[in-house]
């Protein structure tokens, strides 16, 4: 902290006159993203409705008022076993090479809210070390790589892009259908499989694996993984026809009765806080709001 009170270095939150200083300093630690990418994330970040009192951009840190760091938060509310609670994906972690080593102030700075839970789901290889001891743990341990074409699916299933004025949408939930509606105007696949036991909500993304050099599609929503199998065969065929041959979805092992690969140590992903997040709820997260 001497060091930090010598270099004149502080963290705060990033408001709305930030945008351009940090979408600056995030394409200099992400090179490989150029800086409309991040000027259009920050936007987007800028649209959402507030979340009670916290962060809607996350913590920069700043040294002579320069920006030289800077961690997104992304918060969000879920229900969970009837209650709400508020999680925050922790993204796109970076501090200019002079100021690396008061990179842990950010961290600190950004996950000071007791009461939310933290995400990571894009954790650099480099970084595990660091955030396992700052406390975090793996909830995800790898990804499955669906050919879920190949996958039965129950008589009379039927695939339906997601609006609001379709009759299967009637047979969702008020939070599912806002969900739906939220996730594609921000340019995800909305989906609804209707049969007979009801309607089933379900969440994709535009990915690319393998280098990415193969397009496919990342599960993002589902109520749980086991819904999501029972429906494979429908939305795997769905997809094929629209060009779509691999999805990928977060999981601990082989899910049973799908056809693929499970990749262990492949995506993993981590909490830190007293909700455990589960397997197949990714939405408004970095993988949406921010893109590919």
């Amino acid at each position: 902290m001497t060091a930090a009170v010598r270099m004149k270095v502080k963290c705060r939150q990033i408001e709305d006159a930030d945008r351009a200083a940090v979408a600056e300093c995030l394409a200099r630690g992400f090179p490989t993203r150029g800086l409309e990418y991040w000027s259009a994330g920050l936007e987007r970040m800028g649209r959402r409705a507030a979340i009670d009192n916290y962060p809607r951009y996350g913590v920069l840190m700043e040294s002579d008022g320069r920006v030289v760091g800077v961690l997104l938060q992304i918060f969000f509310r879920r229900i969970v076993a009837g209650r709400p609670a508020i999680y925050c994906n922790l993204s796109s972690w970076c501090t200019d090479p002079q100021y690396r080593g008061f990179a842990m102030l950010l961290n600190s700075a950004a996950t000071a809210r007791k009461e939310a839970t933290y995400v990571n789901v894009s954790p650099a290889p480099h970084t595990r070390p660091s955030i396992e001891a700052a406390g975090f743990r793996r909830y995800c341990d790898g990804q499955f790589v669906c050919l879920d074409w190949l996958s039965s699916s129950k008589r009379g299933m039927r695939v339906v892009d997601f609006a609001s004025d379709r009759p299967e949408a009637a047979l969702l939930s008020a939070d599912e259908r806002e969900l739906l509606a939220e996730h594609a105007a921000l340019g995800c696949r909305s989906l609804i499989v209707a049969a007979e036991n009801g309607a089933h909500p379900f969440i994709f993304a535009k990915r690319r694996i393998l280098r990415r050099l193969i397009p496919c599609e990342q599960l993002i929503y589902c109520r749980d993984l086991a819904e999501f199998g029972d429906c494979a065969g429908a939305l795997g065929r769905y997809l094929l026809a629209r060009g779509v041959v691999f999805c990928v979805a977060d999981a601990n092992e082989k899910p049973k009765g799908l056809f693929g690969w499970y990749l262990p140590d492949n995506g993993p992903k981590y909490f830190k806080g007293p909700t455990p997040p589960r397997l197949g709820d990714l939405s408004f997260t970095e993988l949406t709001i921010l893109g590919p």
